[in-house]
C-alpha cells in the first residue's frame, strides 16, 4: 500500500540518532529468552488465571504467569485442577466489577469442595476495592494491585498458611521492564508489549488513575529486547499499550539530555524487522502529534490504523469530562490524519448520556460521527464510577431510558458508518496476515489488513502467520469477504 513520505526524511536522523545516544547508554538487564509460552507440568501446583477488561489486563497476566513460572507453578487451562485461581479484574465499568463477583461466588462452591483452594482478586478492583474484598474472607485470599505483582509468590504462601495476602501499593517506578510475559495468544502471531503504565489525564469519569497511578514510561532498550524476542520467536505483529501512548516520554536517569517521544519509539520498533506490523493503543486527541502521523507514513510495517477516542461531540460535555480538548480540536486531528495518512482507519470511543447531557449535546456526537465517518467504535453508557471527580462533584441526571436511547442511536448510526466503510473497500487489494482458521468452515482462513478489519477468504495452500493479498469482493456487518490473489 503506498505511503506519503513528504516532509519526513527531517526526522529520520534526529530521531536514530536520539535513540542510539540512549540505548548505548543503558544498563538495563537483558530480558527472558527461554519459554515464550506457559510451561505446562501436572506435577507442579497449578495456577488458572481469568482476565477481564482491556488489553493492558491481557499483559498484565501474561506477566504475571512469567513470575508464578519462576515460583514453582505451572500455568494451567483447566479451573478444576488449580491449586490457585487468579481473576485479573477492571473497573472501568460497573458491569466488568459485577461480573466478578458473580464468580467469585462459583469459585466458592470450590473452595467449599477444596480447603486448600486459593483465590486472588488481582488488578484494578483489588486496588479500588481492597477493604470490600478482604471482608469477603471466604471468597478472597489473596488481594493484589496492578504495581504489586512481584509480591505474589511471597503473599501465596502466606496465604497457604492462613493468612490473607495483600499489597495494593501504587509505585512511581514499576513497569515490569525486564519480565518477559508468557504469550497467552493461541496463534504465535501477534502479541501485545506495554510500554508504559498509569495515566495522569484525570478525565473527570475515569477511574484508571486511582487504580492504576500516574505515568511512567518503560525503559526504550526494554521495550526493543522484548519487540526483538517476538521477532526471533517468529511473531509478525506487535501492538505496544499505553493508557496514553503518545504521551510516552522515557528520560534516561543517568543522562536527563537523553529522551524519548513515543514517535521516536515508534520508529526504532518499526526498524527492527520490517516485516514485523507495528500496531499502538490507544492514543489520546490532545497528545497525537503530527511527528507521530508522519513516521507512520513513513513506515509500511506501521499499520494504518488509529484509535483516537472522542468520548463526545459536544465541547461543552468534553470539558466537563476534563478531556483537555474541544470539538474543534479533535476535527484538527481528524483532519491531519485523513491528511497524512489518507488510507488510515479511524476508531472512537463514545459514552452516552454523561452528566447533564442535552439532546443538543448528544446530535453534536452524532453529528461528529458523520463528519469523521469512523470504521468503528466501542460506544457505552455512562457508569458513574466511584471516588471520581463526576462522582463527587457532578449529578448523574440524565434518566437511564435516555441514556439507552442516545446509546441504541448511536450504535444505529455506527452500524451504517461501519457498512459504508466495509463497502468501500470492494474491489480494493489489501495485505492480510493471517491469524486463524474461521469459526464457520475450516476451508477459510481469516486476518486483518492493516486497517484493522477483518477478513474471511478461502485458505488455498496458505497457513497462519503468512501475508497474502486478498481482493475484497463482499462484506457482512462485521467482516470483509474476499479471495487470495496469487
Amino acid at each position: 500500500m503506498l505511503k506519503y513520505i513528504n516532509e519526513t526524511y527531517i526526522f529520520v536522523s534526529k530521531f536514530e540518532n536520539d535513540m542510539s545516544n540512549i540505548l548505548n547508554n543503558n544498563n538495563t538487564p537483558p530480558i527472558h529468552t527461554n519459554n515464550l509460552h506457559p510451561v505446562l507440568d501436572g506435577e507442579k501446583p497449578q495456577l488458572y488465571i481469568e482476565t477481564y477488561g482491556c488489553q493492558m489486563n491481557v499483559n498484565d497476566s501474561e506477566v504475571v504467569i512469567r513470575l508464578m513460572q519462576e515460583n514453582g507453578y505451572s500455568y494451567t487451562e483447566d479451573i478444576s485442577s488449580a491449586d490457585v485461581i487468579l481473576v485479573n479484574t477492571c473497573s472501568i465499568r460497573d458491569n466488568a466489577e459485577q461480573r466478578v463477583w458473580g464468580r467469585l461466588e462459583q469459585f466458592k462452591q470450590l473452595k467449599k469442595k477444596r480447603n486448600d483452594l486459593l483465590v486472588g482478586i488481582i488488578g484494578c478492583m483489588a486496588e479500588r476495592l481492597k477493604e470490600k474484598l478482604l471482608e469477603e474472607s471466604k471468597l478472597v485470599d489473596i488481594v493484589i494491585g496492578p504495581d504489586a505483582y512481584r509480591d505474589l509468590p511471597k503473599l501465596v504462601m502466606e496465604a497457604k498458611g492462613g493468612q490473607q495476602g495483600i499489597n495494593v501499593m501504587l509505585s512511581r517506578e514499576e513497569t515490569y521492564a525486564e519480565i518477559s510475559p508468557v504469550r497467552l495468544d493461541k496463534n504465535g502471531v501477534s502479541a501485545f508489549v506495554s510500554i508504559m503504565r498509569g495515566c495522569n489525564n484525570m478525565c473527570s469519569y475515569c477511574v484508571v488513575p486511582y487504580t492504576r497511578g500516574g505515568e511512567r514510561s518503560r525503559d526504550p532498550e526494554s521495550i526493543l529486547n522484548e519487540v526483538q524476542e517476538l521477532i526471533n520467536n517468529g511473531y509478525k505483529e506487535v501492538t505496544l499499550l499505553g493508557q496514553n501512548v503518545d504521551s510516552y516520554d522515557w528520560i534516561d536517569p543517568n543522562n536527563e539530555k537523553n529522551k524519548i517521544s513515543f514517535a521516536s519509539l515508534l520508529e526504532r520498533v518499526a526498524q527492527l524487522d520490517r516485516k514485523m506490523r507495528v500496531r499502538f493503543a490507544t492514543s489520546h486527541p490532545k497528545d497525537m502529534s503530527d511527528e507521530v502521523l508522519h513516521i507512520m507514513a513513513m513506515y509500511s510495517n506501521i499499520c494504518n490504523s488509529i484509535h483516537l477516542p472522542a468520548q463526545s461531540g459536544s465541547s461543552r460535555m468534553l470539558k466537563l469530562m476534563n478531556r483537555g480538548y474541544d470539538r474543534d480540536w479533535y476535527m484538527g486531528r481528524i483532519e491531519a490524519i485523513k491528511r497524512i495518512l489518507p488510507d488510515c482507519a479511524i476508531s472512537t470511543d463514545i459514552i452516552a448520556g454523561f452528566c447533564s447531557e442535552t439532546e443538543e449535546d448528544h446530535k453534536e456526537t452524532l453529528l461528529l460521527m458523520q463528519e469523521v465517518g469512523f470504521d468503528y467504535a466501542f460506544m457505552f453508557k455512562y457508569s458513574e464510577r466511584p471516588n471520581t471527580k463526576a462522582a463527587r462533584k457532578f449529578e448523574d441526571d440524565v434518566d437511564d431510558k435516555e441514556k439507552t436511547k442516545r446509546l441504541n442511536e448511536i450504535i444505529e448510526l455506527q452500524g451504517e458508518l461501519s457498512l459504508e466503510s466495509k463497502a468501500k473497500d470492494i474491489g480494493n487489494i489489501y495485505e492480510v496476515l493471517i491469524e486463524g482458521v474461521s469459526k464457520r468452515s475450516d476451508k477459510d482462513l481469516f486476518g486483518r489488513t492493516s486497517q484493522n478489519k477483518v477478513v474471511v477468504f478461502p485458505r488455498k495452500h496458505y497457513k497462519i502467520g503468512d501475508y497474502v493479498y486478498v481482493k475484497i469482493n463482499k462484506h457482512t456487518s462485521a467482516t470483509l469477504i474476499g479471495e487470495i490473489e496469487d
